[in-house]
């Protein structure tokens, strides 16, 4: 029996999609969306995870992705996990993303947050602080 590499998640985008093109002509798109979890916490209290997912998408998708998508809009995404590694200031990382094969478009530009402190009205609350990318190569 083979194993199978799929992963499904759906969140806020945190960053709007940068779209690059290979030398061959291909998009490239990367981008990462936040995935919120609401429980109670041992303590009775209320609490919130959020857990940051990255994510790349090829050919018109990214195109596609890099149009559409903005900050806070939600998005449903399947694909597959990759890990890469790479190295900086003379030390080996690994990163690990989703290669999307499908993204879909749960919100309208219209249900972004706007400024000036607007929250969620769903259950995946207020968006979540910027993704820290001072560590990544891209």
């Amino acid at each position: 029996m083979s194993s199978v590499n799929k992963v499904i998640a759906i969140g806020r985008v945190g960053k709007k999609p940068e779209v690059r093109f290979t030398q061959g002509g291909q998009a490239v798109a990367n981008f990462s969306i936040a995935c919120n979890e609401k429980y109670k916490g041992k303590d009775g209290q209320d609490k919130e995870t959020t857990t940051w997912i990255r994510v790349s998408c090829w050919g018109k998708l990214a195109e596609l992705c890099g149009q559409y998508l903005d900050v806070g809009r939600m998005a449903y995404i399947e694909g597959k996990l990759q890990n890469r590694d790479y190295e900086k200031d003379g030390v080996k990382r690994t990163s690990t993303e989703v290669i999307a094969r499908e993204v879909v478009f749960l919100s309208s530009p219209k249900d972004r947050p706007q400024a000036g402190g607007s929250t969620f009205d769903d259950d995946f609350g207020a968006p979540p602080a910027p993704f820290p990318s001072d560590d990544m190569p891209f």
